[in-house]
């Protein structure tokens, strides 16, 4: 493996109430989910600075919302201002900024594909929706 590349990496999916957090392998061939962090009740940039250490995490990959017209919105401020907190917690990680969108209704699609119906997603959605940032990522490089 080599000492200098972008694995493994860490997938945010940013949201008002909840995080979802994916990450890959340390090869980068796959990703999966790792948590959901309450923002109401958890301090999301120390937990995320928590995992990453834990982890070994070389690149964050935050999920940015694009409208369809390729132009950026209020979700997207709140992400970019998410992001700007995050790389000053985390200086030493390179963040690199996904179009996210589309994640969460490929991940609800894939969710109900494994049997899960839509209340019992709740819990794991936002996961789902950080493993498609991040392959959406891998899948760019």
């Amino acid at each position: 493996m080599e000492e200098d590349g972008p694995h493994p990496a860490l997938g945010i999916d940013h949201g008002d109430a909840r995080i979802g957090i994916a990450a890959t392998d340390p090869l980068g061939i796959l990703a999966h989910p790792v948590e959901t962090i309450d923002v109401r009740t958890t301090d999301a940039l120390e937990r995320i600075a928590v995992l990453a250490g834990q982890r070994g995490i070389r690149t964050l990959v935050l999920g940015l919302p694009i409208r369809s017209d390729g132009t950026e919105g209020t979700a997207a401020e709140k992400v970019r201002a998410f992001g700007g907190k995050l790389a000053a917690r985390i200086p030493e990680l390179p963040l690199i900024f996904v179009d996210e969108a589309y994640t969460t209704l490929a991940a609800s699609a894939k969710l109900r594909e494994a049997g899960r119906k839509a209340k019992q997603q709740k819990g794991i959605i936002d996961q789902a929706a950080a493993v498609e940032i991040l392959e959406a990522w891998m899948n760019g490089i």
